[in-house]
Order: C-alpha cells, then structure tokens, then sequence
C-alpha cells in the first residue's frame, strides 16, 4: 500500500463521513479527520484507524460556516503529511425550512456548509491538488435535482453543490478530477425529521425496497478517487432506483 497518499475528508467524525474514512483508510490513504464539534467521535475514530496502522489518521478541527478560517484549514491538512491528494466535501447540513419561516439562519448554515466551504475549500486546495494530479469528490443529495417539499433551501443548497462539481472539473482540468456522489435513502436523520409511515412511503418510491447504508456511499467515493481515471465532472445517484421514478 501507498501510504504517502493522504485524503481530507469534512464532517468525517460520524456517519457517512466516518464510514468513508474508515473505507480509505482501508485502501491504504492517510486520512485527514475533519470535524467540528464532534470532538469525541473523531479522537475516538482517529485512534481506531492509527491502531491499525501507525500515523495514518489525523484530526483537524474548523468551523466550515467561518469561511475566513477555511484557507487556514487548507494549509493545516497539506502542512501534515507535506501533501494532499484527495478532498471529500462530505460535511452537510439538513433541516426543512418551510417556506414563509426561512430566516438568515437558515440561509447560513444550509448554504454555509452545503455549498460555500466546498467552494471555498477546493480553491484554497486547488494549487495542491493541481500539483498533484489530485480529484475532488462532493457529496450532494438526489434533491438536489428533484427538491424535496417543505426542504426548499436544502435542495437548492445542494443543487448549487451539484453546479459547482460540473464547474470545478471544468475549472481544473486537465489536472484534477472533480466529481460527486448523490444519495439516496441512506440513514435516517437522528433528530427523527421522517416518521415511521413516511419512511415506510421512501422506502416504497426506491426499486431496491431497501434504505441503503453509509458503506454504499464510502465504497462508490473510493471508486471515484482511486478507479476512475477517466471520469469527471459527473454525479453518481447512490439512491437504490429512487430518483428514477421521484
């Protein structure tokens, strides 16, 4: 394994994030555990993946809605290991903002973390990754073409994420490969924002009949880094059908 390949993957304490460190790590990258106040999560994960093998995990801390810190954050991940190969924009904000009640709030941490520190964490990165012929992967949402009713400002957050993967790759070519990942019904929120019925209703609109799992994402995410040499500026629906027939 390659160990001097090194990986910053955002919001990569939990979830989906943690479970596509873990599937890198496996391949053999360093990875670079950002979060922001999952402060227990991450140790605990970066620990996991060093006891497996020595100084191959490494948390960095930031505040992606701060975007005045995002260049610093930049700096910290490439300063660590000296390089940077790969950026994984997993970090994401949900929560419904029915229309009539959306406040700058709202505005901030959905477009904050959907969209703006992407954008402003690929530039700040983007001399790095041109250096070495590295790739971007996003993780936006199939909303993102097909909003989801009372989730406006979500949607078009992720739908402006969406854009920008297909402007990036066209921004950075020939060098850096920018490309992104779309689920579907994949893990429920844990602030339970969908009831049982409307589950069941999800789970009945997906051709598979099933929720998927964060393995889906994190498998389809080291298929883009590492086996897709000729691919760029595309979206990959992780949805199990769902989009097919929204």
């Amino acid at each position: 394994m390659d160990d001097t390949r090194v990986v910053l993957i955002t919001g990569a304490a939990r979830r989906v994030g943690a479970q596509t460190a873990r599937e890198m790590h496996r391949a053999g990258w360093r990875v670079l555990i950002h979060y922001g106040r999952s402060d227990g999560d991450a140790h605990a994960l970066i620990a996991e993946l060093n006891a497996l093998r020595a100084d191959s995990a490494h948390g960095v801390q930031a505040d992606l809605l701060d975007a005045a810190r995002l260049p610093a954050l930049a700096d910290a991940a490439c300063a660590r290991w000296g390089c940077l190969d790969a950026l994984v924009n997993n970090a994401s904000t949900f929560h419904p903002t029915p229309l009539g009640g959306i406040d700058e709030q709202d505005w901030d941490s959905l477009t904050g973390s959907n969209f703006r520190a992407p954008l402003f964490l690929a530039q700040a990165l983007a001399p790095e990754l041109t250096a070495r012929a590295g790739c971007i992967v996003n993780i936006t949402d199939i909303h993102a073409d097909r909003p989801l009713r009372g989730y406006a400002l979500y949607s078009a957050s992720k739908g402006a994420l969406a854009t920008l993967t297909r402007a990036l790759a066209i921004d950075l070519a020939p060098h850096v490969r920018v490309n992104a990942v779309a689920p579907g019904p994949i893990k429920w929120p844990e602030n339970e924002q969908f009831d049982a019925p409307e589950r069941a209703r999800i789970i009945a609109q997906t051709l598979l009949q099933r929720e998927g799992c964060p393995q889906d994402i994190a498998r389809t995410v080291r298929f883009l880094v590492e086996d897709a040499p000729y691919i760029t500026g595309q979206i990959i629906a992780v949805d199990g059908g769902r989009s097919v027939h929204l």
